[in-house]
């Protein structure tokens, strides 16, 4: 009979390799207030030609310049919102460096890759090339480019794709040392970049967040659905003696009123009002 003691040593190591292994289940790291924006940027947003579904905001800079380019939601040169959402931006950007790699690969390039955490110790460069997300729905991909302290991601007629489900940004997170520059591309994803970020042409399904400036050419751009990648807690899941009914403004990204109370669907306006009357005093 094998001791126990040798068993145990056999195990504990298969184990934590077991673990390490099967990110599919966790959360990605809170982006915070972050999370509203679409596009985030921390000196300029230039928009020529193209079009931003969610909010955008600069911070500290303030200019925002549309040419062409319709903004469903709000605009937030420098205003608290934007000061907020860069805060917050900082602190995942950073916490995002902070995690492990599952594996380093020298490139993303044609890969075909399960949930986890990707590193690429500089630069990653894609030119006609598909990135194939292979795992669950609800799997996490977490991709990062310069983790040595340098190197931008740069894509070319360059597609993030998934045979099984249609990929979101709120499960691809691409952590760049420095600039994000996408041309002609079906990208997908949260991206936090330490330098700029330029998109020209094509199509972005994700959160733009930059240290620097975000440059927008001919691209349709679409925000992440608010909540699904950093939940911010609604009024109805906080205490409400202290809650004072903060989000009784309706989400300016997208529409829906987190006041409402979904456990009692048949309340009328009256009684609703009610409710945030109590919430006030």
């Amino acid at each position: 009979m094998v001791p126990l003691n040798a068993r145990l040593a056999y195990l504990i190591p298969l184990a934590a390799s077991l673990l390490a292994s099967a990110p599919s289940s966790a959360a990605a790291p809170s982006v915070g207030a972050a999370g509203s924006f679409a596009v985030l940027a921390g000196t300029a947003v230039t928009c020529t030609n193209g079009t931003i579904t969610g909010n955008v905001g600069v911070s500290p800079g303030t200019a925002i310049t549309q040419t062409t380019c319709p903004v469903t939601g709000t605009i937030n040169a420098g205003n608290a919102a934007a000061v907020q959402g860069n805060s917050d931006f900082f602190i995942a950007y950073d916490t995002f460096k902070a995690l492990a790699c599952d594996r380093v690969l020298t490139t993303f390039d044609s890969q075909t890759l399960s949930p986890g955490v990707y590193c690429v110790d500089a630069a990653a460069t894609f030119t006609d090339a598909v990135l194939t997300l292979s795992g669950p729905a609800n799997g996490l991909w977490i991709f990062k480019v310069g983790t040595l302290g340098t190197g931008a991601l740069t894509g070319t007629r360059f597609s993030v794709v998934a045979p099984t489900f249609t990929p979101t940004c709120n499960n691809v997170y691409w952590w760049v040392a420095q600039a994000a520059t996408m041309t002609d591309s079906k990208f997908v994803g949260t991206i936090l970049a330490g330098a700029a970020i330029s998109m020209t042409r094509g199509t972005f399904n994700g959160d733009a967040f930059a240290k620097a400036a975000v440059t927008i050419t001919g691209t349709a751009v679409t925000a992440c659905a608010i909540g699904s990648a950093s939940p911010s807690p609604s009024c109805k899941d906080r205490d409400k003696d202290k809650c004072k009914c903060e989000c009784k403004d309706k989400d300016k990204k997208h529409g829906h009123d987190d006041c409402d109370d979904d456990d009692d669907d048949d309340h009328d306006g009256d009684n609703h009002r009610g409710k945030h009357e109590e919430y006030r005093r």
